[in-house]
């Protein structure tokens, strides 16, 4: 792509922009949006969202919630009710803080650690550590849980830990004269080779495109990397540094060149299925879960895993994500969905230690957030791709980083511009590293990790 500016006229529109944004969109995101003036019908079943069940699109997921919940209304007097929500509703956000904002919101629903501190600084989150008792609470990793804590006290429980890895098409490789010994260490070799499978119907590799928590939460672990973070230890911006730059410039330069797609199929680059199995990338940088998804819809497509590449001089690191219940602490009964959050997947019980076996090795593809599942599941997560994760990815892993929308925003419009908007990366760096200044100057809510 030829530029028609200078970097230093990119440079000043950038800041110019941001500094607009600063404003306006982050004014918007800093608001208040959670009312506390509920009505509930007596009686009636708690909510719980998410985008599983019932009728979601994986029917062994679906029947992993549909079970949980039918469990436990066999159990107890205070029922609950799954409301299913479309995954590319759920993700962006917007229907649950409208929900909440109206005093609509759900009784129990999972969240992500990106968007933790939307709920918890906004007054929704009901401290759950109270209903976990203390071998349970013990056998969370702190690694896994603290970035769901504040002050020791646990207001999310995780039912996974989903790291991200490389998964590429065998055949694409064989079409272009490669094998796995031409398998990607770096992030040059990555591109180099992306230009080699790349066709006419073909990208030679993915990363998700569509601006949201996802996408960032793909992104860090480039910025880690490098040496790279958004926050300093004395709490100010540390989002100006060659290694932002680099990260930014890396996934510039996969669309740039034309071995990266500005756009994706299946609503996202975690729709692994849709991306690689369909033959529109050869390799997706894409998580843990797609090891189910591609045997559930692209079964007969033989693929192979590797870690995420790294750049020269870097450090393999790579980032574990995962959803966690909550429970609302403003809904109709917060104790019930508190218990129901640990029932399900905290209690030392042996039906809950296997709710999250089977989660993580029968429904969907993950890493177990508790020891004693690990345990438990044995050789399922130590056999074939589980296993490689087990082995060789898993052990790099860095938890999900917890932020405000504001910080997650100012983030995400810096991998826009830079990834799609063709914006000069250091100087994007630099805008986004004063804005995030501005706002951590007045933050008060709960730490950022």
């Amino acid at each position: 792509m030829t530029r028609s500016t200078s970097n230093t006229e990119n440079e000043i529109c950038v800041s110019r922009r941001r500094i607009l944004q600063v404003g306006a969109g982050l004014g918007a995101l800093a608001m208040p949006f959670i009312n506390t003036r509920y009505s509930f019908a007596a009686g009636a079943p708690l909510k719980f969202w998410q985008f599983y069940a019932p009728g979601g699109d994986v029917p062994a997921q679906s029947k992993w919630f549909e079970d949980a919940v039918a469990g436990w209304n066999a159990s107890h007097d205070q029922k609950i009710e799954l409301e299913y929500v479309p995954n590319s509703d759920y993700m962006n956000g917007t229907k649950l803080s409208t929900a909440f904002a109206s005093g609509q919101g759900p009784d129990i629903f999972i969240v992500s650690p990106g968007d933790f501190l939307r709920y918890y600084n906004g007054g929704v989150l009901q401290d759950l550590t109270p209903y976990i008792d203390a071998q349970a609470q013990a056998d969370f990793p702190e690694s896994v849980i603290a970035n769901r804590k504040v002050d020791d006290k646990i207001f999310g429980i995780p039912m996974e830990v989903e790291p991200m890895a490389m998964f590429y098409s065998i055949k694409a490789f064989e079409e272009a004269g490669l094998n796995e010994n031409d398998v990607p260490t770096t992030w040059d070799e990555l591109l180099e080779v992306a230009g080699k499978l790349t066709t006419d119907k073909r990208y030679g590799v993915l990363f998700d495109t569509n601006p949201g928590y996802y996408q960032n939460f793909t992104w860090y672990p480039f910025l880690w990397q490098g040496g790279g973070e958004f926050q300093g230890a004395d709490g100010k911006s540390a989002f100006n540094s060659p290694a932002t730059v680099e990260a930014l410039k890396f996934w510039q330069d996969a669309v740039k060149t034309g071995v990266a797609p500005r756009q994706v199929l299946g609503g996202g680059g975690f729709a692994a299925a849709a991306n690689l199995g369909s033959g529109f990338a050869a390799i997706q940088n894409v998580g843990i879960w797609a090891i189910a998804e591609m045997n559930s819809n692209a079964p007969n497509m033989p693929y192979g895993i590797f870690r995420l590449p790294i750049p020269k001089g870097g450090k393999y690191v790579t980032v574990g994500g995962g959803w966690a219940f909550v429970a609302n602490a403003h809904g109709s009964n917060p104790d019930a969905a508190g218990e129901f959050c640990a029932w399900a997947l905290a209690s030392m019980d042996k039906g809950s230690i296997d709710r999250v076996v089977n989660w993580c090795t029968v429904a969907k593809s993950d890493m177990p957030p508790r020891q004693s599942a690990l345990q438990a599941g044995g050789d399922a997560f130590l056999a074939g791709n589980m296993g490689k994760f087990s082995k060789e990815i898993y052990p790099g892993t860095r938890a999900e980083p917890r932020v405000p929308p504001e910080v997650y925003k100012i983030i995400s419009d810096a991998i826009q511009e830079t990834m799609l908007g063709g914006q000069d990366p250091a100087a994007v760096a630099e805008a986004a590293s004063q804005q995030l200044d501005a706002f951590f100057a007045g933050y008060s809510g709960a730490r950022i990790l």
